[in-house]
């Protein structure tokens, strides 16, 4: 008689057995294959990204339709735009729609990378405090970089801030940790709880460096804290771009490690994973992904803890799939806030962070319902 390996194991190769659409497609080939449904919804989101990232160029003041800009990009009819047009799509609204894409992206998959890292769907970095953390980093060297910071500011020129955010989203993170888990189990309450009081005392130390700021420092910092992705340029996509793309190169060769963390740290370690080194890294792939995207966009919060949930309801918890499918999904999401930023006060713009916290808040109040026994833990 063949021997069968054991469930956790069987689980770690394959992916984790979990809630979601399967429970309504329990017949055919969604049953055989838990795989099919999730390359179905990527091949899904790749499409949509590609309609979204469309209506992204072509929502706003300027008449450019978005028939019109495929024309033009295509070649077909490059008439199709005038020249103040060409300019308002391809110097502003393209870079800002790469630069809402990379954020997007790098906060769904941070927040993923923490849910599976915490075994909780409430860890995000903007709740448990590591983007105040990345915010003061970042107001550290937009306030002092002229004058105390000068000479570091000097050296690490157009990296500074996203750098210094990732020095503050990784110093965080690291004391969020080391808070919230003791003898190798995480309590939950205490993380919540401690990312509480690490964001607060990370906004006291931003609020001192606000109140030291000048009149324009104290204008930047305020819409800067709001997030927007008003101002997007080149120079912030190559600031902040390669940091980002690096981390969701990176992730996806976490997918076996989140995978077998999920049934525990005992478990993980008897199949082979270093845990350790392996917190270790993924706790340095979200400050710098974190920090990166929170340098150049300011606070926008609830993306990391929407987009994994969804996903996790949808296509079950593997993260073999969940990791390019929160990217796809926080890409997509970021840049339909966007464009309903641009639209809801016209001409106006309204702050992004706003409208991610209209949507994701009432969300993240559904989960605590769905989960109140987490918080017993």
């Amino acid at each position: 008689m063949a021997l069968r390996e054991p469930a956790s194991v069987s689980v770690y190769r394959s992916g984790l057995p979990g809630g979601g659409l399967r429970h309504y497609l329990a017949t055919g080939i969604f049953r055989d294959n838990r795989s099919y449904l999730a390359k179905l919804v990527i091949a899904g989101l790749v499409m949509l990204l590609i309609g979204v990232f469309l209506f992204s160029l072509a929502s706003g003041a300027s008449d450019a339709s978005v028939w019109r800009l495929i024309l033009a990009m295509s070649g077909i009819a490059p008439d199709q735009l005038d020249a103040l047009d060409r300019i308002v799509v391809f110097d502003i609204r393209f870079p800002r729609a790469v630069l809402g894409m990379l954020i997007g992206a790098s906060l769904a998959v941070s927040g993923a990378v923490m849910q599976g890292l915490f075994r909780n769907p409430l860890a995000d970095p903007g709740i448990v405090g590591v983007s105040a953390g990345a915010g003061l980093g970042a107001v550290s060297f937009i306030v002092l970089g002229s004058t105390t910071l000068a000479p570091i500011a000097a050296v690490l020129g157009i990296y500074a801030v996203p750098l210094a955010a990732f020095a503050g989203g990784a110093g965080t993170t690291f004391l969020l940790y080391r808070v919230s888990t003791r003898h190798g189990a995480t309590s939950v309450a205490t993380m919540l709880l401690a990312g509480i009081a690490l964001g607060a005392m990370a906004g006291a130390f931003s609020g001192v460096l606000v109140f030291w700021s000048d009149d324009n420092q104290l204008r930047d910092l305020t819409f800067w804290g709001l997030g927007s992705l008003a101002g997007a340029t080149w120079t912030k996509i190559l600031a902040a771009g390669p940091i980002i793309l690096a981390v969701l190169v990176a992730t996806p060769l976490m997918a076996r490690n989140l995978n077998a963390m999920a049934l525990g740290e005992a478990p993980a370690r008897h199949l082979g994973v270093p845990v350790q080194r392996f917190k270790n890294v993924a706790i340095i792939a979200v400050a710098a992904s974190t920090g990166a995207s929170v340098a150049v966009s300011g606070g926008i919060g609830f993306v990391g803890i929407v987009v994994p949930h969804l996903l996790r309801l949808l296509i079950g918890p593997d993260h073999r799939y969940l990791l390019p499918a929160s990217a796809l999904l926080g890409a997509i999401l970021l840049l339909l806030a966007d464009s309903i930023a641009r639209q809801i006060v016209a001409p106006a713009e309204l702050p992004i962070g706003i409208v991610t916290a209209a949507i994701g808040a009432p969300f993240f109040l559904w989960i605590l319902l769905r989960k109140r026994s987490i918080l017993e833990l």
